[in-house]
């Protein structure tokens, strides 16, 4: 296929949905005949004697591999190939940067179209009506695959641009130059041929998962202990799992009450794992409960009050049967596991099992215990896995914090003006903050919070938190600082990144990782900046205990996702029974010992186990990342550096890693700061 041919199709290619060709049958015929490849490679030797044979022969394959009934008998195959192979590498940079320029047309345009109809959803505004649902569930790319493939787009790019397996990235893209890193990014784009009603089902699925958490509030005034008192303020109500998280951390400081409101959270977040929660009680504070005892008032007197059914993992299953019905048309990663870690992630889950599993059950987990044990001044309980002593806003009431950022950002507005003022307090210039900022619109968020990044130049990343009426309390601060992590690394590596396929980072672990960086400065951007000479020591501790809690989420969400796919029909209260099963054995190996009570199953709380399928690993390895970026910055100008690791933009995450900080992803460095820091500090 000619260039200009190609790129005039691409361009129209959108519109194909309405008119596309008869439906392709799904039997891939040419990959069965290997005769086929051989002719095809062989006529293109023939034809080009300086050709790259082994890249041939890659791409041609890649597309056999493709290549349905209804695209054409073989002959039109070895036809196709042979006018949409380019040989010269001039022409093939040329067609490389053209395409380039198409796609972020489409994938920025399709990002805008998102956003909007997810816009009220996402965003504060006027009550929720069955319409806003229904857009939000929409996938507006979700025929784009098979207009690719339907008009051969997709094979011309894969022929020219075959994809790479994680080991040959990892074998081989040590010597590649960024030129042919955007050709190998090119080629990640075509390896599934995933039917559009498929996508549509997957994405209205995790919609439908995606409002059901973001409605999941429990308003904790209305909580009740034993004596009939309420331990929280009457206008508090907290997202699970987030807010309820967030408070019984924040709930350290609180030297009078503190530990009692632990307990409660502890007890509200079992009851939702066990869907025994009473469902008059969620996002409802009409009535009185008391968690403890799992008993609801009303008007004083106790009333009966029918547990939440097992809509949690309703929505589980939901998820799980959607991504399992697009593993047949993914023939390089053939279930969804493999697709979250080899494909989304790039690394394999036996590489991140291991890791994790190395980490959580290291002698340095005891000692750091024991030093949490002597601080606190009693026996470590199973909610300590967040405990939140080894930062210096621990001991300030939130109370105090609160009252510093309700003042200086009553409103969206508000923290989006002082974006820039930010940046430069962390050592951004005065024209490099008000760059970036300029890239990114600050929303008051309905559900807990998030950045929404830009898929083209010209447009903006979004930035969502929390903000009540009467301004940002100190957690919704806390959550916008981390968010404005994500919205720093998104506008850098889409702006600052030299060739549009390469835009972004290796995975989502590298952007939590500068979105942590972010958090953690949040008291030093408020002119609270820690004096404590060991507060290096406290961060490796803070970071170190961090990933001892996710690491373990982390494991019981794989092992959940094994037994589903080996019990596929399984029912909402069987896969409830097995997720507190698998929690309870995650936590019986590596947590008992050390927080002192058994068949805990608290490692089954993350929302994100509902709504962001196999998501929670990339938190942990982005810890890893985080500590040795913060490793590596210490001592260096934190903004440049910034700029320039960031703009580096999608290579593997190893090889991204050597050339951002001298060393690849390894629990080590870490292990030896918690053991270094513990005996500073004892």
């Amino acid at each position: 296929m000619k260039i200009s041919v190609f790129i005039h199709a691409i361009a129209v290619v959108v519109m194909a949905s309405c008119c596309s060709s008869a439906k392709k049958e799904n039997v891939a015929m040419i990959k069965e005949n290997p005769k086929v490849v051989a002719t095809v490679v062989d006529s293109l030797k023939a034809r080009y004697a300086n050709i790259d044979v082994a890249h041939a022969t890659k791409g041609v394959t890649q597309a056999a591999e493709l290549w349905y009934e209804g695209d054409g008998d073989e002959k039109e195959f070895v036809k196709f190939c042979m006018e949409s192979y380019v040989n010269d590498a001039v022409e093939r940079r040329v067609l490389f940067q053209k395409l380039s320029e198409k796609f972020e047309l489409l994938f920025g345009h399709f990002n805008q179209l998102d956003l909007g109809l997810k816009r009220s959803l996402h965003e504060v505004g006027d009550a929720l009506g069955d319409v806003d649902y229904r857009m939000g569930e929409f996938d507006v790319t979700a025929h784009f695959n098979d207009d690719m493939f339907d008009s051969k787009l997709a094979f011309a790019t894969i022929v020219n641009f075959p994809s790479y397996s994680l080991s040959e990235k990892q074998q081989m893209g040590e010597g590649w130059s960024r030129q042919e890193w955007g050709y190998a990014r090119l080629g990640d784009l075509f390896t599934s041929r995933i039917p559009a009603k498929l996508r549509q089902e997957a994405s209205a699925a995790g919609a439908a998962a995606e409002n059901y958490i973001a409605a999941y509030n429990i308003v904790m005034g209305s909580l009740r202990n034993d004596a009939n008192e309420a331990l929280f303020p009457a206008g508090m109500k907290l997202i699970s799992h987030w807010g309820l998280r967030d408070e019984l951390k924040s709930s350290y400081a609180d030297s009078k009450r503190g530990l009692e409101k632990q307990r409660m959270i502890y007890a509200v977040m079992k009851q939702i794992i066990a869907q025994e929660i009473p469902a008059k009680v969620i996002d409802n504070g009409e009535r009185q409960w008391n968690p403890i005892a799992n008993k609801v008032y009303e008007n004083g007197k106790e009333a009966t009050a029918e547990r939440e059914q097992d809509i949690r993992y309703q929505m589980f299953i939901n998820n799980f049967k959607t991504l399992k019905a697009e593993d047949p048309y993914v023939p390089l990663l053939p279930t969804y596991s493999h697709r979250a870690f080899e494909g989304s992630m790039e690394f394999s889950q036996e590489e991140v099992r291991e890791i994790f599993t190395q980490l959580i059950s290291s002698s340095q987990v005891k000692e750091v215990a024991k030093l949490i044990e002597k601080r606190l001044g009693r026996n470590l309980e199973p909610f300590d896995i967040w405990y939140d002593g080894f930062k210096t806003r621990s001991s300030i009431a939130e109370d105090d914090l609160s009252a510093k950022t309700v003042k200086a950002y009553p409103s969206a507005a508000a923290f989006e003006k002082d974006l820039p003022g930010i940046l430069q307090r962390l050592g951004f210039t005065a024209a490099e903050a008000q760059r970036i900022s300029s890239k990114i619109e600050v929303d008051a968020a309905r559900g807990s919070g998030h950045a929404w990044g830009a898929q083209m130049k010209g447009d903006k990343a979004h930035l969502r938190t929390r903000i009540p009426a009467n301004g940002m309390d100190y957690k919704g601060y806390n959550i916008a600082m981390h968010e404005f992590g994500h919205n720093v690394e998104q506008t850098i590596s889409l702006y600052d990144v030299d060739y549009y396929m390469m835009n972004g980072v290796p995975n989502t672990a590298f952007t939590e990782a500068l979105a942590f960086i972010f958090q953690k400065r949040d008291l030093e951007v408020l002119g609270m900046a820690e004096k404590n000479p060991a507060k290096n020591h406290l961060m490796a501790l803070d970071i170190f205990w961090g990933c001892y809690e996710i690491m373990g989420v982390s494991l019981v969400d794989m092992a959940v996702w094994e037994w589903l796919y080996a019990n596929p029909s399984t029912t909402p209260a069987q896969l409830r029974e097995n997720v507190m099963r698998i929690a309870r054995k995650v936590w019986n190996a590596y947590y008992a010992p050390i927080l002192g009570e058994k068949d805990s199953p608290i490692l089954a709380i993350y929302s994100h186990m509902i709504n962001t399928p196999l998501y929670l690993s990339n938190y942990p390895m982005g810890h890893l990342i985080e500590f040795q970026l913060e490793e590596h910055l210490r001592g260096k100008d934190f903004a440049s550096e910034v700029l320039r690791i960031y703009s580096m933009g999608r290579l593997a995450p190893q090889l991204w890693m050597k050339r951002a900080t001298g060393s690849e992803v390894s629990i080590d460095p870490m292990l030896k700061a918690a053991e270094l820091a513990v005996m500073q500090l004892k």
